[in-house]
């Protein structure tokens, strides 16, 4: 936990709180995409997390990725920004998180695969059939499907909201 947010529960305890974030996605040459296996219920997710104050979301795409893989990657392009029910989480320790996420596309350029320990249990490859083999985190399968989709243009949940009189 970031000494930022360390001081942000100080004061809200385990009230939500809702952050701003970074996923990566990264592919081999097979189109296997790299997922890591979280310590926190033990899921596979997408590598990614917190952006920091004042860092821009570049910036904590590339750190994120070199925290929980080893890889350093070059960005190439958003592949979408999600939120919503989706991408929340309650830790195990009762603290309530709610998050926006960009998810960028990246390519490793140097590096070597290896979980941090800290965060990340395992890292690896995994082809799309895989997926449905795996215990992952919810929101997975949304930047999972705008990954695949290999859209030109970045993706967003479609809005719902409308006002009262409309």
């Amino acid at each position: 936990m970031s000494e930022y947010v360390r001081s942000l529960r100080e004061k809200i305890g385990n009230a939500l709180l809702e952050v701003p974030t970074v996923s990566v996605l990264t592919f081999d040459q097979d189109r296997r995409v790299l997922l890591v296996r979280h310590v926190e219920g033990d899921l596979w997710t997408t590598p990614g997390g917190m952006i920091e104050p004042y860092e821009t979301p570049a910036d904590a795409a590339v750190r994120e990725m070199w925290e929980e893989t080893g890889l350093y990657v070059e960005l190439t392009h958003v592949i979408g920004v999600f939120g919503g029910p989706v991408c929340s989480e309650t830790y195990a320790n009762g603290d309530r998180i709610a998050w926006v996420s960009t998810v960028f596309g990246a390519k490793a350029t140097s590096g070597e695969l290896q979980p941090d320990g800290d965060e990340t249990l395992e890292v690896r490859y995994v082809g799309r059939d895989e997926l449905s083999h795996l215990r992952c985190k919810p929101h997975v399968d949304l930047f999972l499907d705008a990954a695949f989709a290999q859209s030109p243009v970045a993706r967003f949940q479609p809005a719902v909201w409308k006002p009262p009189h409309a």
